[in-house]
């Protein structure tokens, strides 16, 4: 049996979505079922609250298949096995759940925020970077904010905190104004002269973020 807590972690499961894909409710846990394309083998996959596991059975012999998670097996014919197991298991996790990097309070106000006035989701475009995503508006794709986890000292000297900021667009001719290296700072990783960063730490008022994300969200669609 295959422990599939890792491959969920940071991840948030649509139950929904399982429904959809196939999955079973039974009590509590939810019960996907899949022959191979031999018909020779079933995948079980089992998703509850406490629990996410899966495993292969010979259909032969009525027994689990342990040689898929045996390491250094070899063979032409378990390759492929091991192949489309972990291909059916890779679209599970990709047509069933998203991204659940951000767990914060005020990052998880700002995130229902834009989800209910805008429809826009995070979007992760980076494999290297994991932590880092945007939000776009869906007239002209481009970006109004960046939500990112970053080291404290990149903005503040002498602090070692992992911290989430969130990178928006501003009027020019305010950032000078706005800017004060303790709550607000010139953008991140973007153009000083465009861009501002906050951090989600409960330092600002979350209304006042939603604001500041209302008037990146008017810029991006003008320049």
């Amino acid at each position: 049996m295959r422990i599939l807590d890792n491959d969920f972690q940071d991840r948030k499961i649509n139950y929904k979505n399982l429904l959809k894909y196939g999955f079973i409710k039974e009590n509590d846990c939810y019960v996907f079922e899949s022959k191979t394309h031999d018909d020779n083998f079933k995948i079980i996959v089992e998703i509850s609250k406490n629990k996410k596991t899966s495993k292969i059975i010979d259909l032969q012999t009525n027994s689990e298949y342990i040689l898929v998670d045996v390491k250094n097996t070899y063979g032409n014919f378990l390759g492929k096995l091991k192949e489309e197991y972990d291909e059916i298991l890779k679209d599970i996790i990709e047509k069933s759940t998203t991204k659940d990097i951000f767990k914060g309070k005020q990052e998880k106000e700002i995130i229902s925020y834009v989800k209910k006035k805008y429809g826009d989701d995070l979007e992760f475009l980076w494999d290297k970077f994991p932590t880092d995503a945007v939000l776009r508006n869906k007239i002209n794709n481009k970006w109004y904010a960046a939500v990112l986890m970053i080291n404290e000292n990149k903005l503040v000297a002498n602090t070692d905190n992992l911290i989430t900021i969130i990178d928006l667009r501003c009027d020019k001719e305010k950032i000078n104004e706005i800017v004060d290296n303790n709550k607000i700072f010139k953008g991140y990783h973007m153009n000083k002269n465009n861009w501002i960063t906050i951090k989600l730490d409960g330092s600002m008022p979350t209304k006042e973020i939603c604001n500041m994300i209302d008037e990146s969200y008017k810029i991006s669609l003008t320049k």
